[in-house]
């Protein structure tokens, strides 16, 4: 492998590349199926232990699960609600390890108000503020600093106003105040983790599809080019999330699908903390109003089973979902939400293990590490975002293991991610203009994305003035973060098809330059 191909800089040319080299029989240690956040992590893992890794993904990186999640990177209250401890510990020495080194130029604090009102009534409440300083004590024994995540503190009606400005008044008795992390986006977290993993080594193949696991490897067709080929590797780990079953027969799921949708932060009063809301009848589940970036709120979440005969890349959001999350939600607000503010919808399905009858909200969400034993494959199911590293870590133990194989210890613990402190990466320009949504998104890369205007201002400003994403951000996608479709940049890296009218705004300015970008990398492949 060469120097410049340790570069964390994924696109059309390297992929050509790596495909050619596969293709021709070049064998490696593990090939990870799945470019979701646990095959992500299960390729960072894998080759930061001196593994040679191949990851196959047979659409875009994010394309599934991980970028419908809620955009949280939380200590697992919701778990510990429900006595499930474990899984609630692991949640906080997870995100520990995300906020404090993983990924911290991807998550913010986040204030939440749990509001005092007639649907809390005082005993609901004393348990609730319990269970908020039990998740306290937990982040501290986890290693989350106070700074990082304050303590929960209980606040005035006036004070909780605030903080959500839509809050109904009437028998307003105050709120509770807590924190968790807010992750600037899911599908940029991915990006990251397999960039990372690319400058370890790993070789990242996307729009490739696993059609049958082979006792030298896999049958892998190219989606772009039709052909088929044969990739030779010792291991196989699937990640394939909510799709894993198509490869590992006998894995018995249970998908769960959870609705989400996106607000005008205007039409809330611009709220600067999310607010929780008490499901009634639920004991331990909340529906929440979560502000984001650039003026959007997000309402969520529905927990109900799936059933639908196939597995869609984009479930929909049900009039049902919509109406159930609009009307409990609008229990506690002045002005009830009606369809008519929403703006975008999406909704993602977990892969969770089949535990029995009973409602999806109560199976548990911790994870299995499954091994088929004709073939030895090894699959990971179930978790969520937050524990993607530790059911990354778990899955590559189980190849580590066996006989031959000459892995060493995990140190994903302490491995940042690029766009990091202390991450390694190409240098970007000290004196580029670096606008604040840059440094938001991109962290440490973010001067090295500002160059790409490269004498042209206009590129550091909005593409449309209705979006607020930029120019050099859709050329970094192409150049650097493994876009190839202008899908890819829209859905995935920018994340403007989260608001339709965003994503149709976009799409002819982004797509002109891409048309240089793809044009350019197509021919130095050739």
């Amino acid at each position: 492998m060469t120097t410049a191909e340790l570069s964390p800089d994924l696109n059309a040319a390297r992929r050509e590349r790596d495909l050619h080299l596969l293709a021709s029989g070049h064998e490696v240690d593990v090939l990870v199926v799945g470019g979701g956040i646990t095959g992500a992590g299960v390729a960072l893992d894998a080759v930061t232990r001196g593994l040679s890794v191949a990851l196959v993904e047979r659409r875009d990186l994010a394309n599934g699960t991980s970028r419908w999640s809620t955009k949280l990177v939380h200590g697992g209250l919701r778990y510990l609600a429900k006595g499930d401890v474990g899984v609630a510990w692991e949640s906080a020495t997870e995100r520990a390890r995300i906020v404090e080194t993983i990924a911290p130029h991807l998550v913010r604090a986040l204030p939440f108000t749990v509001p005092l009102t007639p649907d809390l009534p005082p005993v609901s409440a004393g348990l609730t503020a319990t269970g908020l300083r039990l998740g306290d004590a937990m982040r501290a024994a986890a290693g989350t600093s106070g700074k990082s995540l304050p303590r929960t503190r209980r606040i005035t009606a006036a004070e909780a106003l605030r903080w959500t400005p839509a809050l109904r008044q009437d028998g307003l008795r105050g709120a509770y105040l807590h924190w968790d992390a807010a992750l600037e986006d899911d599908a940029r977290l991915v990006v990251a983790v397999a960039r990372t993993a690319a400058a370890h080594g790993a070789r990242i193949l996307t729009y490739s599809e696993v059609e049958e696991i082979t006792s030298t490897g896999a049958r892998v067709r190219d989606v772009r080019s039709g052909q088929t080929f044969d990739l030779r590797a010792r291991h196989v780990i699937n990640a394939a999330g909510v799709w894993s079953a198509a490869l590992h027969p006998g894995i018995a799921l249970r998908p769960s699908a959870g609705a989400h949708l996106l607000l005008d932060a205007a039409t809330l009063g611009d709220p600067a903390a999310s607010m929780t809301v008490p499901i009634p009848g639920e004991f331990g589940r909340f529906v929440f109003l979560h502000p984001r970036p650039d003026g959007l709120v997000l309402l969520g979440l529905t927990d109900e089973p799936y059933d639908g005969a196939t597995i869609p890349d984009e479930p929909q959001v049900t009039q049902r979902d919509e109406a159930f999350l609009l009307e409990t939600v609008s229990r506690a607000l002045a002005r009830p939400l009606t369809p008519q503010d929403v703006v975008g919808r999406y909704a993602g399905l977990r892969p969770l293990l089949d535990a029995g009858d009973g409602s999806t909200a109560d199976v548990s969400r911790r994870h299995a590490v499954l091994v088929d034993e004709a073939s030895s494959l090894v699959t990971v199911v179930g978790g969520k975002l937050t524990t993607y590293r530790r059911m990354a870590q778990d899955a590559v133990d189980v190849v580590a293991a066996r006989p031959g194989v000459a892995a060493g210890p995990c140190v994903t613990t302490r491995t940042p991610v690029v766009g990091a402190p202390g991450a390694s990466g190409p240098a970007g320009a000290g004196d580029a203009e670096v606008p604040a949504r840059l440094t938001r998104r991109f962290g440490a890369e973010a001067p090295r994305v500002a160059a790409l205007a490269d004498g042209r201002p206009e590129l550091l400003r909005p593409l449309h003035p209705d979006v607020p994403v930029t120019g050099v951000e859709v050329l970094f996608a192409a150049r650097a973060e493994g876009a190839i479709a202008l899908e890819d940049v829209l859905d995935r890296r920018t994340r403007t098809g989260l608001v339709p009218a965003w994503r149709e705004a976009l799409a002819t300015p982004a797509a002109e330059l891409l048309g240089e970008i793809f044009t350019t990398t197509t021919r130095s492949a050739a």
